[in-house]
C-alpha cells in the first residue's frame, strides 16, 4: 500500500482538487494541530464505515493522522485523509475478515451511541443526485445497514461507500483506492448487486402471512422515514420489557423478526445467545424470559447507530455500568430485527462496564433464594 502520489514539491497528485475546503498549504510547511483535529471526525467517518470498528476506527484515523502531519505542502488535506484512511482501512479490512471468520457467534458492528449527526459528519463530497438518494444516505450508519456491507469484499465495500455514500465520483474513487476507473464502477456496481442480493434473500426468507408482504430492509426504510414512529415502538418496548410477559411483546414484533446476539465468547454462559433467533413467538419468548430473571438491570434511552434503541445497564446494586446494547430495525412499523451487543471488548468506547461476573453470582443465589422458599 502506497499513500497517495506526491510532486516534486511535495503537494499531492489525486483527482479531489475540487473538494478541498482548505488553501493548499505552502511548500515546506505541514499542517498544526488545530487542523489535524478538525480533520479527524472525516477521517473517523470513513474509518468506521469501512471496518464497524471503533476501536479499529480509531487506530486507523490515528496513523492517517500521523501520516497527514508528516507530509509537507499537501494541497488537500481533506481528499489527503481520506485517501490514506481508505488505503489504510482496506489493509486492516482483509486481516480482519480472518479473525471475523473464526469468531465466536455472530459478529456485529461496535455500536455508535449518541446524535450521529454531531459526532459523525457525512462527509459529502459532492450532493447527491436526487432527494430519494439523499434520504438513503442518511441511514449508512445503522446496524442493519453495516452488517449487510460485511458481505462485500474490502474493494468492493471502498468503491461503494466512497461512491455512493460520501459522494465521490468513480473517477475519484478510483484514486483513493488505486485503481482503473472502470475497475471502480464495477467494484461499486456489484457492491450494489450484492446488497440488493442480500436484501431480496431476506424477503423471500420471510413466513408468508396474511396481508401485504413486508418488504426487505432498505436504507430508506421506516426507521428513517417513520422516525416518530420508531420512537413510540421503543417507548412500547420497554412497557413490555416492565411486564415481562410475552403477548406485550407479540404485538410490537414483525412475524419474521429476528433477534442476533453478539457476546463474542466473552461473557458468562447464557448472557448471549450462540445463534441468531427469529420468528415473532419465539424471540417474544426469549425476551419474556430474559426479563422474568429479575435481574437487576434497567433500561436507558439512546441513539444507537443513529437510531431509537436501548442501552442494557446494571443497577447500583451490582456496581452500574453498561451490560450491553440494543438497536432496533423498525420495518412496516413493526420490529423486524432486534441487534444487541454485549461482548465487552465492543463497548470500552462507551464508559464503564458492568461486572458480568458479579450479575452472574446474583442471579444465582436470587435462584436459590427463590427456589428454597
Amino acid at each position: 500500500m502506497t499513500d497517495p502520489e506526491t510532486s516534486q514539491d511535495g503537494h499531492t497528485q489525486d483527482s479531489q482538487d475540487s473538494h478541498t475546503q482548505d488553501a493548499p498549504q505552502p511548500p515546506g510547511t505541514r499542517l498544526d494541530g488545530a487542523a489535524l483535529d478538525r480533520l479527524r471526525p472525516l477521517a473517523f467517518s470513513v474509518a468506521y464505515r469501512m471496518l464497524g470498528s471503533v476501536a479499529e476506527a480509531e487506530d486507523v484515523v490515528q496513523e492517517a493522522l500521523l501520516r497527514l502531519s508528516q507530509t509537507e505542502g499537501v494541497r488537500n488535506p481533506d481528499a489527503f485523509v481520506t485517501t490514506v484512511t481508505t488505503r489504510i482501512a482496506i489493509d486492516v479490512l482483509r486481516s480482519a475478515r480472518v479473525r471475523r471468520e473464526s469468531y465466536v457467534g455472530e459478529w456485529l458492528p461496535e455500536p455508535l451511541v449518541g446524535p450521529v449527526q454531531a459526532n459523525l459528519p457525512v462527509a459529502m463530497a459532492s450532493a447527491p443526485p436526487d432527494a430519494a438518494a439523499h434520504a438513503e444516505l442518511a441511514d449508512d450508519l445503522s446496524t442493519a445497514f453495516l452488517v449487510l456491507l460485511e458481505r462485500l469484499t474490502p474493494t468492493e465495500r471502498a468503491a461503494f461507500l466512497l461512491h455512493d455514500v460520501l459522494g465521490y465520483s468513480h473517477t475519484e474513487a478510483a484514486g483513493v483506492i488505486g485503481t482503473s476507473e472502470v475497475s471502480a464502477r464495477q467494484l461499486a456496481s456489484r457492491a450494489r448487486r450484492r446488497i440488493a442480493r442480500e436484501r431480496d434473500d431476506a424477503a423471500r426468507s420471510a413466513p408468508a402471512r396474511s396481508g401485504p408482504a413486508r418488504s426487505a430492509p432498505t436504507r430508506s426504510g421506516p426507521g428513517r422515514a417513520d422516525r416518530v414512529r420508531a420512537e413510540e415502538l421503543v417507548t412500547r418496548f420497554l412497557a413490555a420489557c416492565e411486564e415481562g410477559a410475552v403477548d406485550p411483546f407479540l404485538a410490537l414484533l414483525a412475524e419474521d423478526v429476528v433477534f442476533t446476539g453478539d457476546g463474542g465468547g466473552k461473557v458468562p454462559p447464557g448472557f448471549s445467545i450462540a445463534r441468531p433467533v427469529s420468528g415473532r413467538d419465539t424471540v417474544a419468548r426469549l425476551l419474556a424470559v430474559f426479563m422474568r430473571r429479575g435481574a437487576p438491570i434497567h433500561f436507558e434511552r439512546a441513539l444507537v447507530g443513529g437510531e431509537p434503541g436501548l442501552l442494557i445497564m446494571a443497577d447500583d446494586v451490582i456496581g452500574g455500568g453498561l451490560i450491553g446494547t440494543w438497536s432496533f430495525e423498525v420495518v412496516d412499523g413493526q420490529v423486524a430485527g432486534i441487534r444487541g451487543v454485549i461482548n465487552p471488548e465492543k463497548l470500552r468506547h462507551l464508559g464503564p462496564q458492568a461486572d458480568l461476573e458479579r450479575l452472574r453470582e446474583w442471579l444465582t443465589i436470587d435462584r436459590q433464594r427463590r427456589g428454597a422458599r
